[in-house]
């Protein structure tokens, strides 16, 4: 969508592609978080085990999965029209609709947990009843504000043209959060065998670990509406220069906060963990982390620009590389070095990633500026028509 806004400065007719891109994307999501609720709902019995409920938690479990599988069509418009309003430019509203839906749940578990005492039920029900909260602001605010969005199902259309880029873009998202799942999965499992103390201590370094990494994905997802508008615009400079303050800004959080929590490892571990057993192993795990954040962050910003581009391949190759390499390098750590192989297999993995990444954006910097010649051409034909 912001590809195709910056586009239709020169090009009129793409902001009408946008309807057509926002009314699929909406109505996409609605249909297929209907599909996966009910699908989640009809095994109900397998899904609670598969994720890992005991027979004393599988009632309250149950309980909870049931009422969230329910609202998963809103969870999914919630997050996609989150996406259009940042498409749109307007991050201060994504904002707003984030923060609009925490007060909202803050104020639903209060009614449902503590007045009602509907238990974990209240719970799932607060949850997804902050999101429809959201998803009213959102559609209010692009119905008030945006001239390009449009949510009705008559714009709704399944042309190639409109399916491919999104499922192009879309699916190196979905390997993407497909693998972090896994690789949490391989790791938690991995880690158990060598007991409690080292699976706790990678629970307590990963959270510590993820504050700059949140902080940096803040950036390189941020960038993403401004990248795809210049490149659809045909702006290089523009396209450049968000480029630039995204790395030197990357680069800033990763030295300033891991820097920070390296040096101080031992006294911010401590905080969530005085444990000594705990402590040793989750120093160790904690540096390996960190390490991994440094080249992390200018991983997610070359996905981003593929992304911003189009280049659907690419992009779909920097998800796949994480899961890919990662699987056999854990597993062959785990069997030469043991625990310590488990520990910086992610590390190994990132940072080869990252070498993917240079090696793929050297690869793809001729397709990029060529996309960027044909914006450039076709926004000065456009001027020299008007000017005729």
């Amino acid at each position: 969508m912001s590809r195709l806004l910056g586009a239709s400065e020169h090009d009129p007719a793409k902001a009408g592609e946008i309807k057509h891109v926002a009314s699929f994307a909406v109505w996409g999501s609605v249909v297929t978080g209907i599909v996966l609720g009910g699908l989640g709902l009809l095994f109900l019995g397998p899904l609670v085990g598969l994720l890992g409920a005991d027979a004393a938690a599988v009632p309250a479990t149950s309980a909870y999965v049931s009422v969230m599988l329910v609202f998963v069509p809103v969870l999914a418009v919630a997050f996609c029209l989150e996406q259009m309003v940042r498409a749109e430019g307007a991050a201060r509203q994504a904002m707003v609709g984030l923060i609009l839906s925490t007060i909202g749940n803050l104020v639903f578990d209060v009614l449902f947990i503590l007045v009602l005492h509907w238990g974990v039920a209240g719970a799932a029900l607060a949850v997804g009843l902050a999101n429809l909260v959201s998803i009213v602001y959102w559609v209010r605010w692009l119905g008030t504000h945006s001239e390009n969005v449009g949510l009705s199902l008559r714009w709704f259309t399944l042309r190639r043209s409109v399916l491919g880029p999104v499922f192009g873009i879309g699916v190196s998202e979905l390997l993407q959060a497909g693998f972090l799942i896994v690789t949490t999965l391989v790791l938690n499992n991995l880690a158990a065998q060598y007991g409690d103390d080292p699976l706790a201590a990678m629970g307590v370094a990963v959270r510590i670990a993820q504050v700059p990494e949140f902080l940096v994905m803040g950036v390189t997802i941020g960038v993403l509406p401004l990248l795809a508008y210049a490149y659809g615009k045909g702006e290089r400079e523009r396209l450049r220069s968000a480029l630039r303050a995204s790395a030197l800004t990357v680069g800033a959080i990763v030295l300033l906060f891991s820097g920070t929590v390296f040096v101080f490892r031992q006294q911010v571990f401590t905080v969530f963990s005085s444990d000594h057993s705990v402590l040793a192993i989750g120093l160790t795990i904690l540096v390996a982390q960190l390490v991994a954040t440094v080249v992390n962050g200018f991983t997610g910003l070359f996905t981003s620009l593929f992304q911003a581009a189009g280049l659907a391949t690419p992009a779909i190759a920097m998800s796949l590389a994480q899961g890919v390499l990662f699987i056999p390098i854990v597993l062959l750590g785990n069997l030469w070095f043991g625990l310590a192989g488990i520990i910086w297999a992610l590390t190994v993995t990132e940072v080869l990633v990252f070498v993917a990444g240079v090696v793929i954006w050297l690869a793809a910097r001729g397709r990029i500026d060529r996309g960027m010649d044909a914006g450039s051409a076709e926004r000065a034909e456009a001027v020299l028509a008007k000017a005729g």
